[in-house]
C-alpha cells in the first residue's frame, strides 16, 4: 500500500474529537441510533429475545465451531467487572497462577489475590515476552487448577501466545482462563483449539459499542461446576449469571438496556462485515498508521511481529514532552494514550478501532508530523529532525530485560 500523508487543509478544531485510542473510541452512527431506542423493560420478554441475540452473535463472532458447548453471559459493568467476575468464581479452594507481563496482567494478580487465598504469580517486565518452557516447569512443581493470562497487554501493545499457554495449562490439568477485554473483536481467538475455558471482553474496545458492558464466553460444562464453589461476591458471581441465563434468559440484576441495544448492534455490523474481513480492515489501518510513523522517524517499543492489531505503542523523541505533544494533538481533535507505570513519558500510544476512515488516518499522521515539527522547532538544538523521507530507520537499542520474577 502507497502511504500519501496529506497537508492539513485548515487549522481549526474538528467537529469532533478522533480517539486514536484502544478505547473508548468513535462508534458508528448506527449505534447512535441504537442506543435510543424505545424503552423495553428488562424483564419482559423484549429483552430474552434481546439477550438471546447477542449471545448467538457473540458465538458468531468467535467463530466456535461447537456452538451448542459455549455460552456467553453479559454484565453490566467494564471489562474489569467480566476479569473479576471469572476470578472470583472459577478458582474455589484451589491454585491459581497468574501469567503477567504488564499492568492488566498486574490487575489479574491484584484481583485474585482479594479472592483466591491459593494465588502464584510468574511476573515478566512489561513488554518482555513469557518463557514457555519456565511456565511448564513450574506447572511441572504445583499443583495449579487455574492458569490465567492476559491476551493482548494494551501498557506495551504486545498480543501474547494464546496456543503454546493453552496446551501446557491443558497439560497440568488446569483450566485456561483469558482477559481478552482489548483483543476482542480484531484478533482471532479459537476457544476450541486453545483450550481456553473462559475468556472475558468489552463492549467499548475492539467490538467498537459503548463502554459499560462486559461478557464472558465459556464452555457450558465449566458453567455448571461453577455452582460447586461457594460464592465470593453478590453482584459478580458468575455461577448467577449463568444461572438466569440458563432458565430465565435474563441477567440476575437491572441491565443498561440501552447499552445492550448498543452491543447488539455493534455485533449485527461486526457479522455483516464478516469476522475475518473486520479483522483485516483493523489490521489495514494498523499498517498504515505504522508506515507513516516510521516515516517520521519514529521507533516502537516492541517488534512489530509481537504488536496487536489494535494499538502502536511509540518511543517519544529525545527532549519532546509526551504531555507536550498529546496537548497538542488535542487542540488539533486528535485524541492518544501517554505511557504508564515505567512507560511513563518515555512512549505515546495510538488505536486504530472504532470508526476512523482511511481519511482520519492520513489526517492524524498529517497532524502528528506538524506537531513533531513544531515542537522539534521549539526545543531547537536538542531535537534530531524528523528524517526526511528514504532515510535509514536507527532503532533505539532495546533495554536489557530482566529475569523472571516467580511468585508463589
Amino acid at each position: 500500500m502507497t502511504l500519501v500523508i496529506v497537508p492539513l487543509e485548515h487549522d481549526q478544531m474538528l467537529d469532533k474529537y478522533l480517539l486514536f485510542t484502544p478505547g473508548p473510541v468513535n462508534v458508528a452512527e448506527s449505534l447512535r441510533s441504537a442506543i435510543c431506542r424505545e424503552d423495553i423493560c428488562h424483564r419482559e420478554p423484549d429483552f430474552d429475545t434481546l439477550l438471546r441475540s447477542i449471545e448467538h452473535k457473540l458465538i458468531s463472532l468467535f467463530q466456535i465451531r461447537n456452538r451448542a458447548r459455549y455460552r456467553a453471559v453479559v454484565i453490566t459493568g467494564s471489562g474489569t467487572a467480566a476479569n473479576e467476575a471469572i476470578l472470583s468464581s472459577v478458582v474455589g479452594k484451589g491454585a491459581i497462577l497468574i501469567l503477567s507481563n504488564g499492568e492488566f496482567g498486574g490487575r489479574l494478580h491484584k484481583t485474585s489475590c482479594i479472592h483466591n487465598k491459593h494465588t502464584h504469580l510468574i511476573e515478566m517486565p512489561w513488554g518482555a515476552p513469557f518463557d514457555p518452557a519456565q511456565i511448564a516447569a513450574y506447572l511441572a512443581t504445583h499443583k495449579i487448577d487455574v492458569v490465567a493470562m492476559v491476551h493482548h497487554e494494551t501498557c506495551s501493545g504486545m498480543l501474547n501466545p494464546l496456543a503454546e499457554i493453552g496446551v501446557l495449562a491443558k497439560a497440568a490439568g488446569a483450566l485456561f482462563v483469558v482477559d481478552g477485554v482489548s483483543s476482542v473483536g480484531a484478533e482471532v481467538i479459537d476457544m476450541e483449539a486453545c483450550h481456553i475455558a473462559f475468556v472475558s471482553s468489552s463492549s467499548s474496545k475492539a467490538i467498537g459499542s459503548y463502554p459499560g458492558l462486559s461478557f464472558v464466553v465459556g464452555r457450558k460444562k465449566h458453567f455448571k461446576r461453577l455452582k460447586q464453589h461457594a460464592a465470593k461476591t453478590t453482584y459478580l458471581n458468575l455461577a448467577t449469571f449463568y444461572a438466569f441465563l440458563k432458565h430465565h434468559s435474563q441477567t440476575p440484576n437491572t441491565p443498561a438496556v440501552p447499552l445492550f441495544f448498543a452491543l447488539e448492534q455493534a455485533l449485527t455490523d461486526i457479522l455483516r462485515v464478516g469476522v475475518m474481513k473486520r479483522y483485516a480492515v483493523i489490521k489495514a489501518r494498523a499498517d498504515l498508521l505504522r508506515e507513516g510513523m516510521r516515516r517520521l522517524n519514529l521507533d516502537f517499543l516492541i517488534d512489530e511481529a509481537d504488536m496487536c492489531s489494535i494499538l502502536t505503542t511509540v518511543r517519544v523523541p529525545p527532549s519532546i514532552s509526551v504531555r507536550d505533544l498529546r496537548e497538542r494533538l488535542r487542540e488539533k481533535s486528535i485524541i492518544i494514550y501517554e505511557g504508564k507505570g515505567c512507560f511513563a513519558g518515555k512512549v505515546f500510544q495510538v488505536g486504530n478501532i472504532g470508526e476512523l476512515s482511511d481519511y482520519d488516518i492520513r489526517f492524524f499522521l498529517a497532524t502528528l508530523k506538524e506537531v513533531l515539527l513544531t515542537l522539534q522547532a521549539e526545543a531547537a538544538e536538542l531535537i534530531a529532525p524528523v528524517r526526511p523521507k528514504g532515510a535509514t530507520l536507527v532503532m533505539l537499542p532495546t533495554p536489557d530485560r530482566l529475569k523472571a520474577k516467580v511468585v508463589s
